[in-house]
């Protein structure tokens, strides 16, 4: 692809614009903001994965996982800002599943110990459990929000936190997961995932391409399975005083 072919893909960004004037919508400067973020953003990570795999050097790999993990956190802890200790959790979310995934595709030399697989499938996991720590952030604060008299009416029986909050918990696992069990039931028939499709267009076997594809999305399945369920049950306890009452979550 020549930059004069990349330049016309501007098209893309120019339909919504003006469909967001059009209908006042009030997104044109999340839009252009997005997309030179990406430009920007894409380029940079370009030349610098360029290095890393030049450089076969397993310290720029942790490197560049742990940014991954980093920058992640940091943006999914924006939806649990009222729970105590949130940060430390999603971080320790997202290690167990990187830790995990990882440890079955290397332990089992499923994929070679080199940066070319490591750090896309890494960023992958990552960025998937990021997605569903958030949607599970959001489902959990607006169960428990518009259910807090039910739970307080539990704790006022004598139930214990885990049972006062379990039907909620349990809401927002089930719906982060949704999407990812959604996506799978489709895949080939409705979309053609990036991953394969990015294969057979530089020229790869499609057999060979699906295999790939298979092993990311089993391996995004567990990824959503222990980010939701992690991250749930490490982060309700935070939600009740040592009197075992319901703190407010904003």
């Amino acid at each position: 692809m020549t930059y004069t072919s990349l330049s016309l893909t501007l098209i893309f960004v120019l339909i919504p614009l003006l469909l967001s004037k059009t209908l006042k919508l009030g997104l044109e400067k999340d839009t252009l903001i997005a997309t030179i973020r990406s430009i920007i953003q894409l380029l940079a990570v370009g030349y610098i994965l360029k290095f890393v795999f030049d450089a076969q050097s397993y310290i720029y790999i942790f490197l560049m996982v742990a940014l991954m993990i980093i920058i992640a956190t940091l943006n999914a802890r924006k939806k649990g800002k009222g729970i105590k200790g949130i940060t430390w959790k999603i971080a320790l979310t997202l290690i167990v599943v990187e830790l995990v995934t990882q440890g079955v595709l290397l332990g089992f030399d499923i994929v070679p110990a080199t940066a070319q697989y490591i750090i896309p499938i890494s960023g992958m996991m990552i960025g998937n459990s990021m997605i569903l720590s958030v949607l599970f952030l959001n489902r959990f604060t607006s169960e428990i929000s518009s259910h807090q008299n039910e739970i307080e009416l539990i704790l006022s029986l004598g139930g214990t936190p885990k049972q006062a909050i379990r039907r909620q918990l349990m809401n927002a696992i089930k719906a982060s997961m949704i999407p990812t069990i959604e996506s799978q039931k489709t895949i080939g028939l409705v979309q053609l995932p990036g991953m394969m499709s990015g294969q057979i267009i530089g020229g790869a076997d499609p057999i060979q391409a699906v295999q790939f594809q298979l092993l990311i999305i089993f391996a995004l399945l567990t990824a959503a399975t222990l980010s939701s369920i992690m991250i749930g049950f490490l982060s309700y306890p935070a939600l009740f005083n040592e009197r075992m009452q319901i703190l407010e979550v904003k």
